[in-house]
């Protein structure tokens, strides 16, 4: 019976200590970021391997770009470029890429435009599979402004007409330089490709 009571004593002078020390530890420790889980499973879900983009399809690509360039007879408008950046957060650009492959396949490449350039249809499935992959790709903070940038592109595109189509297909080689940039997690420089 003494041991019990030793034992008793003990045992509650544990729970004390315990109470007394450590929970107040507990309680004034920082815990993590709510988002801390959320950031680095988006940050995720906007990128794209490496491997995705190829030598082939990136060849596929530049010429289907140069082959539509011929045709392109505006030369002071420029759909794909640092313009579609204005105010949009680095963290935002690979979600902003995404949105441009989406409109630029919708609006150009799945229209009878893919008819008249040999490769395209390659092309269209490689960006096709892009947007696939970043499905899940969300952007972060406000989202006015990429809007704003999205909507002038796509004014731009239909204030050309046909010429509009062309251009965007034209610039398929920015197009994909940008989104490897903005969308892998080894980015090389976009857009400092010269043009002919």
């Amino acid at each position: 019976m003494a041991s019990l009571q030793t034992w008793t004593k003990n045992f509650l002078g544990w729970v004390f200590f315990c109470c007394c020390c450590f929970l107040p530890l507990l309680l004034t420790s920082p815990l993590p970021p709510k988002a801390a889980g959320v950031a680095s499973t988006t940050h995720h879900t906007c990128r794209l391997r490496k491997l995705n983009f190829q030598p082939y399809i990136r060849n596929r690509t530049y010429t289907l770009a140069k082959m539509a360039r011929v045709s392109d007879e505006d030369t002071d408008n420029r759909l794909i470029g640092q313009q579609l950046y204005v105010n949009v957060k680095e963290n935002n650009r690979c979600y902003m890429m995404k949105r441009i492959v989406e409109i630029v396949v919708k609006d150009v490449l799945l229209t009878e435009v893919k008819d008249q350039y040999p490769y395209a249809s390659e092309v269209v499935q490689f960006f096709a599979s892009l947007t696939s992959e970043l499905s899940k790709c969300k952007f972060s903070g406000h989202r006015e402004h990429i809007e704003k940038n999205l909507e002038e592109m796509k004014t731009k595109i239909k204030e050309l007409g046909d010429n509009g189509k062309t251009k965007a297909i034209g610039e398929l080689d920015l197009l994909f330089d940008y989104i490897e940039n903005a969308c892998t997690d080894i980015p090389k420089k976009a857009g400092n490709k010269k043009k002919n």
